[in-house]
């Protein structure tokens, strides 16, 4: 509580929109507490009506006890860490909970009227099959979630899945199989009414993501706690890491961060990464006004060959992913980048 003081006028006089509890396993905390934390921010910052607040949890801290708690707070959405409904895949994963429980927690989270729901899914597993995976997306969408996550399997250098795999225990990788889950869940999910809003997420009709979305289109954001990242358009800042030294400094009530002053580059570099992976894309005459003539040149002569090759497209003066290209955003993107 003490960094949301501290860090009072970091948006200047904007209101919070949305307040998201992720990064690490908010759902251990007490309920009381997170409504604490909530009731903080708000006296500090305000927050406009309809505010979207957000709550990563794990199926199994998922329990009637804590969701009727939760249900007393202003919480009033839910992203569950579902990752597979497969037990194969969720011990590769090293996940403790089961696929039954995932679909457990589904289940009551809906019945305590949390119907504003968000679930992570995990593609690209050495131990998923097409089948299995066509069924994780069925049973999402028999449950009618009205967002779904979904993300490549990508193994950190260091951690225990990456021993495993060099050490020949676990299968590696393949950028095939995951090739192929993309499509599958592309296909799929938009066959059943859901919108590719994002690379990594499709939601039903208006039920995008009000926090995520706002990082995509460039807003400011305040991140709080040890490592958390902030951005105000002209520069980004981010906490140190060590959880001693970050709480060392709040204990004199000041932050140990480190901040970056944005160049012209880098926050064009960042519009392309952001724009491009949305289905509203790349808007050309947002990038004149803004930027300069000679940027939209520049985009448009490194782009020729996406376009020629049907990976990317322009239409109504903006620069988009066709479902070709989708898959590999990260790399044209970066193509494009001054």
């Amino acid at each position: 509580m003490i960094e949301l003081e501290i860090q009072r006028d970091y948006l200047g006089e904007e209101k919070l929109d949305t307040i998201y509890f992720g990064g690490g396993t908010p759902s251990l905390y007490d309920p009381i507490m997170i409504d604490e934390l909530i009731k903080k921010a708000v006296e500090v910052y305000g927050i406009h009506p309809d505010p979207e607040i957000t709550l990563e949890a794990n199926p199994d801290d998922i329990t009637p006890q804590w969701l009727e708690k939760l249900g007393k707070t202003q919480v009033n959405r839910l992203s569950i860490g579902v990752q597979s409904f497969h037990d194969d895949d969720l011990k590769y994963l090293n996940r403790i909970h089961s696929g039954k429980e995932a679909l457990k927690a589904i289940e009551i989270a809906k019945e305590f009227g949390f119907n504003s729901l968000s679930i992570d899914l995990i593609y690209g597993i050495p131990t998923l099959m097409e089948d299995t995976w066509k069924m994780n997306l069925e049973m999402a969408s028999q449950f009618e979630v009205p967002h779904i996550s979904a993300y490549a399997l990508t193994v950190e250098p260091g951690t225990a899945l990456d021993q495993f795999i060099k050490k020949g225990k676990y299968k590696a990788t393949d950028d095939g199989d995951a090739h192929k889950h993309f499509d599958i869940i592309v296909e799929y999910l938009m066959r059943k009414g859901y919108e590719h809003y994002e690379i990594s997420n499709f939601a039903l009709p208006g039920k995008y993501a009000k926090h995520n979305t706002s990082y995509w289109t460039g807003e400011k954001y305040l991140g709080i706690g040890p490592s958390a990242h902030s951005y105000e358009k002209d520069s980004r800042q981010w906490n140190v890491t060590n959880i001693k030294a970050y709480l060392d400094g709040l204990a004199i009530r000041k932050l140990h961060f480190e901040r970056e002053i944005l160049t012209e580059n880098q926050k064009i570099n960042e519009y392309i990464m952001t724009s491009l992976r949305t289905m509203w894309g790349m808007d050309l005459h947002k990038i004149e006004r803004n930027f300069g003539q000679e940027y939209v040149t520049h985009i448009i002569n490194e782009a020729n060959k996406y376009i020629s090759s049907d990976r990317l497209k322009i239409s109504d003066h903006k620069l988009l992913l066709t479902d070709q290209g989708k898959f590999f955003a990260d790399g044209i993107a970066a193509d494009l980048f001054f």
